[in-house]
């Protein structure tokens, strides 16, 4: 039922809002309106109201000074036999997946990498299978053909198992793009040292990616700095 009490008629659009949600977990608001391609945000955030309203999508207020995020319900997932939605999430996990989404939507308007062609961590699990649990990135794309990984690393891991990591892409990948918090970071001086073995290692701050995002008031995309770029042409 909307706020009205009436019963939601379940759109395509409104299908393609809770597939999204799915594949990158968590959305913002601002996430859902570039990903599902409304209009404007405040067409965006009035139908993400009746869905929540509706029982598909739940709002939650869960970091400070950040908008409610979007999950999807049971029974959302039941809408699109997407199996059991999960009910906890850690903190940690929601901001990491923000700055998946963020850095997903900086690559679409920056170098044009459609949405469709983007396939995500979840995504790439189900592709694997149930009982498979191997290390996948964030997300992958294809760009004349040449397949690039792309990974946000916002906490370093232990030694043994970023090397195995940065190892495992190297193999299965063209390119490997890791997006860290800044560039004199530890985690990003780890992975300078690696180049050296593996080459197709790409560095990229998160304040860069960020600083392109989406403006949550109007919805425009702000032009991104020029400076450090990665160049996409291959």
């Amino acid at each position: 039922m909307d706020e009205k009490g009436s019963k939601l008629v379940v759109l395509e659009r409104d299908r393609k809002i809770i597939r999204e949600i799915d594949r990158w977990r968590v959305c913002l608001g601002r996430h859902i309106g570039e990903l599902v391609g409304f209009s404007g945000q405040r067409a965006c955030d009035r139908r993400l109201r009746k869905l929540v309203q509706a029982g598909y999508i739940r709002r939650e207020r869960v970091l400070y000074g950040v908008a409610g995020i979007y999950r999807i319900t049971s029974k959302g997932a039941k809408l699109e036999g997407l199996g059991n939605a999960k009910n906890k999430i850690r903190i940690e996990q929601i901001r990491h997946d923000i700055a998946v989404l963020d850095t997903a939507i900086y690559f679409n308007k920056v170098h044009g990498i459609e949405y469709r062609n983007i396939r995500t961590e979840i995504e790439l699990h189900r592709i694997d299978g149930f009982g498979i649990r191997k290390h996948r990135p964030d997300f992958v794309f294809t760009q004349e053909k040449k397949t690039t990984c792309v990974e946000i690393e916002l906490a370093l891991k232990s030694k043994n198992r970023f090397e195995n990591i940065i190892s495992n892409n190297f193999m299965d990948y063209d390119r490997q793009i890791w997006i860290v918090p800044d560039l004199e970071c530890k985690i990003a001086k780890t992975l300078q040292k690696n180049k050296t073995m593996y080459a197709n290692i790409e560095i990229m701050a998160l304040g860069q990616i960020q600083g392109t995002k989406e403006n949550e008031n109007d919805g425009n995309f702000t032009s991104p700095m020029e400076s450090g770029q990665i160049d996409l042409d291959i």
